[in-house]
């Protein structure tokens, strides 16, 4: 599970380094919004069929059906002659991707007891650290000496051997019991959000009025949409489950929103280089890898205070890290502010696994696995297309509060965050 969680988000980090390479190449660079919130899109899509199959059938169908699609999608895209060819590749991966991850957090649900599941969900954040280090670096010299093909196609050699590692334990689960519940129109509502997070990508590439136009319907969307696809209450953050899956998609907006502008900040603010800025915001991956392990090994505390302590962790980091816009912020002080973010993300993100896996029935644990991605999915999204449009539309007036305004949304997130924590138990 660890492998292909490690390759999942190597072949995630990689495309973006090769991407630009990709969009010259097969004279695309106007679908290169697509290339991404296609993949997002068509994600929807598949965590809530992933959902939905493990919570009737087992998590089995959805793992093998996720790695087909994932692997086919690879070798579409990565034999693509034309940019439409690799659009198909790219929707394609995003679906099977999509299928994959609730399918793992459910068979961390069926084959581990309570007490293991926060150590299994640090291996799977340390999945995360090696190719946040070295995935662009790596993609960089592929590209460079290989070809831009082989970051689609290097992955599918090392998936198949990970995943066939899986059918042991597959096949010896036996059906859920319970009778899922499913919303009436669920999937209708997977493809409504798919089609609203794809629309805002588009509009983050345009300008004016017409980026106006192509977000509004896009945000309307994802919000009648998506709120049908989470469990009830979870936009007020209802104590409880509610609270618990809008939480993952409020840490989550506040720090891959602060992270998305990070790089601009040092490149811009205090002329580091591409390859320093890029070692600079790695360090929240150390953080990160470093709060999950806590959890998962050394944390004597409750669940819930372990979600405090993580969110309070990430307003302080956000706060000292935002201070890097400014030009009298010492480099070092802000990295140090990005790695105690990333430090109470990591606290905070394999505990809220942990807490949904707990408040589930087994018939219910591939639902509520699916919003727990869900939410983080669309609430991210959605905060770096408004960021992105504030970004532009600020930039004219001011660098310092072209990213100030960025920066002030995703503290304002952390510290919502901190609220929404004291929700999570259930019995308060």
């Amino acid at each position: 599970m660890v492998c292909l969680i490690s390759l999942i988000a190597f072949e995630a980090l990689a495309v973006t380094t090769a991407m630009p390479t990709v969009a010259r190449e097969l004279d695309g660079l106007r679908a290169y919004a697509l290339a991404f919130g296609g993949v997002l899109a068509t994600s929807v899509i598949g965590m809530t069929l992933s959902g939905r199959w493990s919570d009737r059938r087992g998590p089995a169908p959805a793992m093998w059906t996720g790695l087909v699609g994932f692997v086919i999608g690879l070798l579409i895209a990565g034999s693509a002659q034309n940019m439409p060819m690799l659009l198909v590749g790219r929707l394609v991966q995003g679906l099977g991707a999509g299928c994959l991850s609730p399918a793992l957090y459910v068979i961390v649900g069926r084959l581990y007891p309570e007490s293991m599941r926060p150590q299994v969900f640090a291996s799977f954040s340390a999945g995360w650290v090696v190719p946040a280090l070295i995935g662009p670096a790596v993609s960089g010299a592929i590209v460079e000496h290989i070809g831009w093909r082989w970051v689609f196609l290097a992955v599918p050699l090392l998936a198949l051997p990970a995943a066939l590692g899986l059918r042991g334990a597959l096949r010896s689960l036996p059906a859920p019991s319970g009778t899922p519940s499913d919303t009436s129109g669920r999937m209708l509502n997977a493809v409504g959000a798919s089609l609203g997070a794809c629309l805002l990508f588009v509009s983050g590439q345009e300008h004016g009025l017409l980026a106006v136009a192509l977000m509004l319907p896009s945000l309307a969307l994802l919000f009648f949409c998506g709120r049908r696809l989470l469990p009830p209450g979870t936009l007020w953050a209802a104590r409880g489950l509610p609270a618990v899956v809008a939480l993952r998609g409020i840490a989550a907006s506040a720090f891959f929103g602060a992270e998305a502008f990070l790089p601009l900040v040092f490149s811009q603010q205090h002329g580091l280089s591409p390859m320093w800025s890029g070692l600079a915001i790695s360090v929240g991956a150390i953080g990160w890898f470093s709060g999950s392990w806590y959890q998962g090994h050394y944390a004597k505390i409750a669940r819930q205070t372990l979600l405090t302590r993580g969110t309070a962790l990430m307003v302080i980091g956000s706060i000292v890290a935002s201070l890097g816009i400014f030009e009298w912020m010492p480099v070092p002080a802000a990295v140090a502010g990005w790695l105690i973010t990333g430090l109470g993300m990591g606290m905070l993100y394999g505990t809220v696994s942990v807490l949904a896996l707990s408040m589930s029935a087994e018939h219910e644990q591939g639902k509520n696995s699916s919003a727990l991605q869900l939410c983080e999915s669309l609430m991210v999204a959605t905060t770096l297309a408004v960021g992105g449009t504030l970004f532009a539309a600020l930039l004219n007036v001011s660098h310092v509060a072209a990213f100030a305004a960025n920066f002030a949304m995703t503290v304002v997130l952390a510290m919502l965050g901190t609220v929404v924590a004291r929700r999570t138990r259930a019995d308060a």
